[in-house]
């Protein structure tokens, strides 16, 4: 069992390691984002960079090669969040107030 568990742990880490995604630039609200990862990949990690800086989400502008452009949008601004064609925008966790 224990060596099931860590076929599965190595083989995700190298599956992982195969594309890159970094944040080439981080301007305002603006992100310009290289990365040879699958499109959805990169929209969910434009996503998470921007709630990290206490944005709504990731909007997505344009692309260029391997370099995606995106503005970080937040919700007092009533702007619609554009996934990258073809992909989805993942819903945040609600979090319940007791």
């Amino acid at each position: 069992m224990k060596k099931i568990l860590l076929l599965t742990t190595i083989s995700g880490l190298m599956l992982s390691g195969c594309y890159s995604t970094q944040v080439n630039m981080s301007m305002g609200n603006m992100r310009l984002i290289s990365s040879s990862a699958a499109p959805q990949d990169v929209m969910d990690f434009a996503t998470k960079t921007c709630r990290n800086d206490f944005y709504e989400g990731a909007s997505f502008l344009s692309k260029a090669g391997k370099e995606y452009r995106f503005k970080c949008v937040k919700a007092e601004e009533n702007e619609i969040l554009i996934p990258i064609p073809g992909t989805t925008i993942a819903a945040p966790a609600k979090t319940e107030a007791k």
